[in-house]
């Protein structure tokens, strides 16, 4: 069975704004302009059309003039050689080999990453929330702490998970120069897509207000701080002018890594986890636990994938690691444990499902001792302890029966199944 709490550590290694006063920093969340304004001063852009050409004849080409240290992107120009790429040449990050080719493989762990989350594909209909429908509708079949938990777990998830995305497409890949692992960054992108899906159909099943739930990262304290906190990641990587390449820039991306994979995946997520799959021990919206349950099953898998990243590039790249960098991260993980924790006393200001924010409190230093021994930094949380043994039963990625039905839920496609 595998466990949240035992992932490996590798062996391979404007417009509008708002901002948060944090840490003696200002972070800002900026929102996307009208579209319908800015098309109306948009200025026509005259695009030369290209001559069409009957054949092609390819060349030999000057290697492209890529600056000291940068990484291949994929987009170089094709040079005719018999020169092959070897294993030694590859790297997570500025490796100047041709990244259309994807073996031979130097990182076989990513590759195998890629096919169990192909094997284990789910989509958000294939669950039935007849039973949830039924007891939401039901004005006596939840209390309004319940219902709150529900809504407010809904909305931080439906943004968290396109902030997610959006850092996968928009920063991380572009600089990950490695074929294998940027074959399971296309596979966790649409995961994350398929994520977003299961919020809004259990928000459409419920007939909930979508205003609501998809603008709560603005208006909800709680959720709009851990949205802020994980997007000063993305807006760095994802400047244009942003490259890897120097130990500055290196150190960055190497940041961006773990603020998202340890502390975003690995630690934002487990109170809402926690609670929602607490529903659906007590039988009740176990619909939308279900979901969750998948979700939570897809997740670990990204934590998995993220922290052998993060532990190949510090093999392959052990001075980026000083002290400094790693007190800097042991800060960054603390910060994340009291955001989160602010989150749980907001969802659940009353003990409800068996749950009060207290356990929250041990749970979360638990996990954050958890994912810094992952990456190779000490505890800080002496003693602490699980509170919710049962969570690593969730994680199981093999066949299991829902959770009050009779049916079986084939979570991994038929091909990849195993009856034993």
């Amino acid at each position: 069975m595998l466990s949240f709490d035992d992932v490996p550590v590798s062996n391979t290694a404007s417009t509008s704004a708002s901002t948060l006063e944090s840490g003696g920093e200002t972070a800002t969340l900026n929102f996307a302009p009208n579209p319908v304004a800015a098309a109306s001063v948009a200025q026509p852009v005259t695009t030369p059309v290209p001559q069409m050409v009957s054949s092609v004849s390819v060349v030999p080409a000057a290697s492209p003039a890529v600056a000291v240290g940068a990484g291949a992107t994929g987009f170089e120009q094709i040079e005719i050689t018999d020169k092959r790429i070897t294993v030694d040449e590859k790297r997570i990050i500025n490796c100047r080999a041709d990244l259309n080719q994807l073996v031979p493989f130097k990182y076989e762990w990513a590759w195998q990453k890629y096919l169990d989350g192909c094997a284990n594909h789910w989509m958000p209909q294939e669950i039935s929330m007849s039973r949830d429908i039924a007891l939401w509708k039901d004005p006596n079949g939840l209390s309004a702490d319940e219902r709150t938990i529900i809504k407010r777990n809904l909305g931080f998830f439906s943004t968290a998970d396109s902030l997610v995305a959006n850092n996968l497409v928009l920063a991380i890949y572009r600089h990950i120069t490695n074929p294998e692992c940027r074959q399971y960054l296309l596979r966790q992108a649409f995961e994350e897509a398929v994520h977003t899906h299961a919020y809004q159909y259990v928000v459409e099943s419920l007939a909930l207000d979508e205003g609501e739930i998809f603008n709560m990262y603005r208006e909800i304290p709680s959720i709009y701080a851990k949205d802020v906190f994980q997007l000063q990641f993305t807006q760095e990587l994802a400047d244009p002018n942003f490259k890897t390449g120097t130990v500055e820039t290196d150190r960055r991306f190497l940041r961006n890594l773990i603020g998202y994979y340890v502390i975003m995946e690995g630690l934002f997520f487990y109170v809402g986890f926690v609670q929602m799959l607490s529903f659906g021990r007590q039988n009740k919206m176990t619909g939308a636990s279900e979901q969750f349950q998948y979700i939570m099953r897809d997740e670990s898998m990204h934590l998995n994938f993220g922290v052998d990243m993060i532990n190949s590039i510090k093999l392959e790249s052990p001075h980026l690691w000083t002290p400094e960098f790693q007190q800097e991260i042991i800060d960054l993980v603390k910060e994340g444990v009291e955001l989160e924790y602010a989150y749980a006393v907001d969802t659940m200001p009353r003990g409800v499902l068996g749950l009060n924010a207290q356990m929250f409190s041990e749970y979360l230093r638990y996990v954050a001792n958890r994912r810094l021994k992952q990456i190779g930094l000490p505890e800080q949380y002496v003693g602490a302890k699980n509170p919710f043994p049962w969570m690593s039963e969730m994680i199981d990625l093999k066949k299991e029966k829902n959770f009050f039905e009779t049916r079986v839920i084939d979570y991994q496609t038929g091909g990849a199944l195993s009856w034993d």
